[in-house]
């Protein structure tokens, strides 16, 4: 769990406290990568009792690194082996008792919380569904509930770092297309020439400004997941050394 202004229960997990082993060692909250299922079970069930909530009774995002937000009541949950069949990559509620989940493995999580209105979201910001708006839309379907900018929170959980996210120009485009002239703050030059290394964790926080959440109400992790593999999943040292890979989850229910 990181600093943060957000008084609702949340959290950011890491690799530890499981029952996996081998490569999945030990909390993979992720089913499906080749990690026994009741493994997987175990971890949430693990993960369930140390944070006190049912994670039978969740609302699970289905990932596709796209900007879509679906709002969640209680009809919306499921246990984590049998997650929504909705594809979307944010979760937004006001029905207390609801956890929602999302899932990173070096992308950015971001939890939103206005604990005035009653809304929470938990939203999972790859570098594409970052220049789609996903924040943007996230914060619009919170104030179609009755939140206000003003007034939420936001939590950036451990992410892959400026600098071992290192990318192609298509990257550096797609982030002025999305915020503009302030993308310039957020973009540096690589080392190898043509390549670029770009800070999603400083572009997320921007657009959240831009979006009228005041910076005060904005706490960051500043945990690289690429260099702190050993504490987090990382798909970038994962794949580059040959391994398989696990999920961590961050998760927000409103009290």
């Amino acid at each position: 769990m990181t600093a943060s202004t957000i008084s609702a229960g949340h959290a950011f997990t890491t690799r530890y406290g499981g029952v996996s082993e081998g490569d999945f060692a030990s909390l993979n909250l992720g089913f499906g990568r080749g990690d026994p299922d009741e493994n997987v079970s175990e971890n949430y069930r693990i993960l369930g009792r140390a944070l006190g909530i049912d994670v039978e009774h969740a609302a699970y995002t289905r990932q596709v690194h796209g900007a879509e937000v679906r709002v969640v009541t209680a009809a919306d949950a499921c246990a984590p082996e049998t997650p929504s069949s909705v594809d979307c990559d944010a979760l937004v509620t006001a029905e207390r008792g609801l956890p929602l989940f999302c899932f990173t493995a070096d992308c950015l999580p971001v939890l939103l919380y206005d604990g005035i209105n009653g809304v929470a979201a938990a939203v999972h910001c790859g570098w594409r569904s970052s220049v789609q708006d996903i924040l943007g839309r996230t914060v619009d379907a919170m104030c179609r509930l009755g939140s206000g900018p003003d007034s939420i929170c936001a939590a950036l959980g451990p992410s892959i770092g400026a600098g071992a996210f290192e990318t192609d120009g298509d990257v550096p485009d797609a982030l002025r297309s999305w915020l503009g002239r302030a993308a310039e703050e957020y973009i540096y030059t690589g080392v190898v020439e043509g390549k670029y290394n770009v800070d999603l964790r400083g572009a997320a926080m921007c657009r959240l400004m831009q979006l009228g959440v005041e910076r005060g109400n904005i706490a960051v992790s500043r945990e690289c997941t690429v260099t702190s593999h050993d504490k987090y999943w990382s798909h970038r040292y994962t794949a580059k050394n040959g391994l398989k890979r696990g999920s961590q989850c961050a998760f927000i229910v409103l009290g």
